[in-house]
């Protein structure tokens, strides 16, 4: 033991046989147990004068050695997602709608060819014949007898994307955008190099209503092959396909937005939670490790009782203390541990996590204090608890 150690020992010893009944003080009530399973014999307790202040005033006093509970850490709430809010992206689209747009239509299911089967000649040269038979009845204004002779030429050429267009363009004359569709988009399949299908399929589209999808189709046309009409119609349908493309675009950045935003509180409470069971974790550990005093005396007083009472007292108070307690302050005799525990600013202190991790940190490392110099949180606890133990420092 070192020289100051010896000293805050020695004084401690000569206050209690000065003043047995300090003994009996609720703070050195742990004290006094480890005494009397040691056969020190303890004088008995001076009755005290009746007090004016409640019983229950007395009760608290006794509960400083024991650690408040924190509170119970509310649930963290699921992150709710902002909901979409459809007349928001809706408000600003305002289409011009144009004459001719078709809203009934009568569902119409044409026969398409067979592409797996082998083309000859002969069926070659009766396509061309339906073909030709086709186009006279639609000179004649035989829409109905038009459709089935294409068909027919469809059967026997399955592999003609120009057949399937010009079906579907008699299809626009008769008012059925849908099943003109379906032809188009057929054409396309087998060659996408071929003008036709996209001009009646975007003309379709524009009989639907579906502007946008017409506007890429004229697009798609006279980039292959120009022609007026495409071009014309291009322009027919170009202001209702940029306010779409418009709205689109800001429907697309709100919706970012709104999922950049989510994303950052999700962030943000997980970081929350994190934080909350990092400092439930703190605590617990704080509390296993600490003695009574709320938040515990980690490690001990800077220039006082460092490291508690360790060691033992053989036989009791005149046997001396072998080992046991450290020492840390030079004058005044024993702490007075009723103001310690009675001091809220004190109190309120040993429970910042911050106060405590340095002193966990300065237990480990006595060095370590000089981390805190500049730390006036640190800085106030310790000198307070030097002044209430009567001076740092012992003597020299």
């Amino acid at each position: 033991m070192q020289k100051e150690q010896l000293t805050l020992l020695r004084q401690f010893v000569g206050a209690c046989k000065a003043n047995p009944q300090l003994l009996h003080s609720p703070e050195l009530n742990f004290f006094k147990e480890w005494l009397e399973s040691q056969g020190a014999t303890i004088p008995a307790a001076e009755k005290k004068e009746a007090s004016n202040e409640p019983a229950q005033e007395e009760k608290e006093e006794e509960k400083p050695t024991k650690s408040p509970e924190p509170a119970a850490e509310p649930a963290a709430e699921p992150q709710k997602q902002e909901p979409e809010s459809e007349e928001e992206v809706e408000s600003d689209l305002d289409l011009d709608e144009l004459d001719g747009i078709i809203k009934d239509e009568d569902e119409t299911s044409l026969e398409m060819g067979d592409e797996t089967i082998e083309v000859t000649d002969e069926m070659l040269e009766l396509s061309n014949d339906k073909r030709s038979a086709a186009m006279g009845a639609k000179n004649d204004g035989n829409l109905d007898e038009c459709i089935t002779l294409f068909t027919e030429a469809i059967k026997n050429n399955p592999v003609s994307a120009s057949l399937y267009a010009k079906r579907a363009q008699v299809l626009i004359t008769m008012k059925k955008p849908n099943a003109a569709i379906k032809d188009c988009d057929k054409a396309i399949s087998i060659n996408k190099d071929s003008a036709a299908p996209y001009k009646w399929r975007g003309r379709a589209y524009r009989m639907l209503g579906d502007y946008l999808k017409a506007f890429h189709d004229f697009q798609t046309s006279n980039g292959l092959d120009y022609d007026d009409s495409v071009h014309e119609w291009l322009n027919e349908v170009k202001a209702n396909a940029k306010k779409i493309m418009e709205h689109n675009r800001k429907y697309e950045r709100l919706h970012e937005e709104r999922e950049r935003k989510n994303k950052i509180k999700e962030a943000k409470r997980r970081r929350e939670e994190a934080q909350k069971e990092y400092e439930r974790q703190q605590r617990e550990q704080q509390q296993s490790s600490a003695g009574g005093f709320p938040g515990g005396f980690p490690g001990g007083f800077p220039g006082g009782f460092p490291g508690g009472m360790p060691g033992g007292m053989g036989g009791g108070m005149g046997q001396g203390m072998g080992g046991g307690m450290p020492e840390g302050a030079s004058g005044g005799g024993m702490p007075d541990f009723s103001a310690l525990f009675s001091d809220p600013e004190l109190m309120g202190a040993m429970q910042d996590p911050e106060v405590m991790a340095a002193f966990q940190d300065v237990s480990k490392n006595p060095e370590n204090i000089k981390k805190y110099e500049n730390n006036p949180k640190v800085k106030n606890v310790i000198e307070k608890l030097q002044s209430k133990f009567g001076g740092a420092g012992g003597a020299k």
